[in-house]
């Protein structure tokens, strides 16, 4: 058997690749843009001093501020969708580098805006924002009078503006290890094959049917985290610790409430998020015992839960059939959405396979300039690859409406709202799969499936935001963070969410360290809030008129221009009440009983 190697990047197809020239023809026009940004940063010495001025200045100064961050969005973008072609490609990663080097001098030399904005007295202010040449900024000015109690002195600003770069060396660390210089060796698959083991084919092989190859991948593969299990613990000790520095620095009383501040989202929401998995977790256990009597098993490990339980049923997908089966599934939103995503997806908004180097898994990168593009690794053995797929296209879409709806400043949606759109579309394909479900037994794998990711979107989701909240809590004692008690909290996680029957390797205890989330931390609770409101608003719109479908459409146009738990209850939910997540688990319970009776 010939041994099976992922191509470098100039050996990849164009079709397959994206094509970024909506951002920039090519890297010379990037330079000149470049040159033109570092231009503009001595421009904010003008307004220095005068934003209390009067009106016309404040607006002044921030329509140029918009200008220069929307010009360093178009070349923060490029840069960051070139070092995801190839991570170990050295161009690249000094374009990255020289810009973020600019961004973080634009930071400085931007950082007396919102101390001088701060400081205009509350009823000046108030006069400010009745003016007409403030119309386009007043909900941007409301948002940063909100900050008044965490905002610092001018000079403390510059400060932590000038700390930027070196801040995010953990996370480039991380990114870095995992992505490049982490060599996993190769790997026989069912069928005899030699393949490259990596993180996008370790998830391939963990659905293989043959036990053996699924055991031989997942030892092979985390075997690597701990030979480097002190750098990353280090690592992710950093990150951590920078997390509470920031909190501290501007006053606020943890690092949850920092990070759960921007978006206005009450801690009510995470806490409630946590207690309602916990209360549901004898279904989980129920299901995990429900797939070891399925699949013959002794004893149940981790990684046993990726393969489908009918895994002689396989479903395959060649890219096009992948897209063909996303844009029918996502019919009820209408042609417009269908049409645009059609020209997208079989143009080139997506860089598709696998290459040496990529950076691994999925993400969509909108931009108010370019095309919402998006990164793949895809493989077309993988039904969850075409549930990514959609997953990826409801955040370009979101993109794609909101920057045609908004203005620059009022486009960009949070990652709250964002998961909504994603994993909405997910419930969609989902609904159009098992509506073309041939029998029983397919129909049993798609719900084994649509458990799986209720499974791994809410349920495993809120562990990784309760591992977040628990070390951040325990750097905030000033506890130390080391090696062993990374792999002790996340053991006493493990051992909560997989129940009492579940076989806990240790080597899943490493798993804290390779997750790429927990080095920008208190994102992932976003996943389980935002398919809980999905599956409410999938089942709003399809069961729904005319008027349920404008109020999904019109969530996505509205970009930031509400707040995000405001955005949610003009579509139809609300997620500050517990009854969203509630109703998701006992979807799932149900879901487990009906698959119960159908492997029966």
């Amino acid at each position: 058997m010939s041994a099976k190697k992922l191509p470098r990047r100039d050996q990849v197809k164009p079709a397959d690749t994206w094509d970024l020239a909506s951002l920039f023809d090519n890297d010379d026009a990037w330079e000149t843009a470049f040159g033109k940004y570092e231009k503009k940063l001595p421009g904010y010495q003008k307004f220095a001093g005068t934003l209390g001025d009067d009106a016309k200045s404040l607006a002044a100064c921030l329509k140029f501020d918009l200008d220069v961050s929307r010009l360093a969005e178009q070349l923060g973008t490029y840069a960051f969708l070139k070092t995801a072609e190839d991570t170990a490609n050295s161009t690249y990663q000094r374009m990255q580098g020289r810009f973020r080097a600019v961004a973080s001098k634009a930071d400085q030399a931007s950082s007396f805006i919102r101390p001088e904005i701060l400081a205009i007295p509350t009823a000046k202010m108030k006069k400010f924002l009745d003016a007409k040449e403030l119309k386009p900024y007043r909900l941007m000015l409301e948002r940063i009078v909100r900050y008044r109690p965490h905002t610092l002195s001018p000079g403390e600003e510059k400060l932590i503006a000038m700390q930027g770069v070196m801040s995010s060396s953990a996370d480039q660390i991380f990114r870095q290890l995992n992505n490049a210089d982490l060599k996993f060796g190769m790997v026989k698959n069912e069928h005899g094959d030699e393949v490259e083991l990596s993180h996008s084919s370790f998830i391939t092989l963990l659905h293989s049917s043959d036990r053996k190859v699924r055991e031989k991948a997942f030892r092979q593969y985390y075997s690597q985290f701990q030979a480097h299990e002190n750098t990353l613990a280090a690592t992710l000790n950093g990150s951590i610790q920078r997390d509470v520095y920031y909190a501290k620095a501007r006053n606020y009383d943890s690092s949850l409430t920092a990070a759960l501040f921007p978006d206005n989202v009450p801690r009510s929401v995470y806490d409630s998020l946590i207690s309602s998995v916990h209360a549901n977790l004898p279904a989980l256990y129920r299901y995990y015992e429900l797939r070891r009597r399925a699949m013959k098993l002794k004893e149940i490990h981790q990684y046993d839960v990726y393969v489908p339980i009918l895994s002689e049923l396989e479903m395959r997908h060649t890219w096009q059939q992948a897209v063909k089966v996303v844009l029918k599934s996502l019919e009820p939103l209408g042609s417009e959405y269908c049409a645009a995503l059609e020209k997208g997806l079989n143009g080139r908004w997506c860089d598709r396979y696998e290459n040496q180097g990529k950076q691994s898994g999925a993400f969509s990168c909108g931009s108010f300039e370019g095309e919402p593009y998006i990164l793949m690794n895809y493989q077309s053995e993988v039904l969850d690859h075409v549930f990514t797929l959609t997953h990826e296209a409801g955040h370009s879409m979101h993109s794609y409406y909101s920057c045609r709806s908004q203005p620059f400043q009022y486009y960009d949606y949070t990652i709250f709202v964002a998961e909504v759109a994603s994993t909405f579309n997910e419930q969609l394909l989902s609904k159009h799969l098992m509506r073309e479900a041939k029998d029983d037994r397919q129909r049993a794998y798609l719900i084994n499936r649509e458990l799986d990711g209720i499974r791994t979107t809410i349920i495993r989701q809120t562990m990784f935001a309760e591992f977040e909240l628990l070390t951040h809590e325990l750097a905030e004692k000033d506890e130390p963070l080391t090696v062993e008690r990374f792999r002790s909290v996340y053991r006493e996680l493990l051992n909560k969410y997989f129940g009492p029957a579940f076989v806990i390797d240790t080597e899943l205890e490493l798993e804290c360290f390779r997750i790429p989330h927990f080095y920008r931390a208190f994102y992932v609770y976003k996943y389980a809030t935002g398919l809980s409101a999905a599956i409410a608003l999938a089942e709003r719109v399809t069961t729904g008129g005319q008027r349920e479908l404008n109020d999904y459409l019109n969530f996505l146009r509205g970009g930031c221009s509400q707040d995000p738990l405001d955005l949610l209850r003009g579509a139809g939910v609300d997620m500050e009440k517990p009854d969203t997540v509630n109703t998701a688990l006992e979807r799932f319970a149900t879901l487990v009983g009906e698959l119960e009776g159908l492997l029966n």
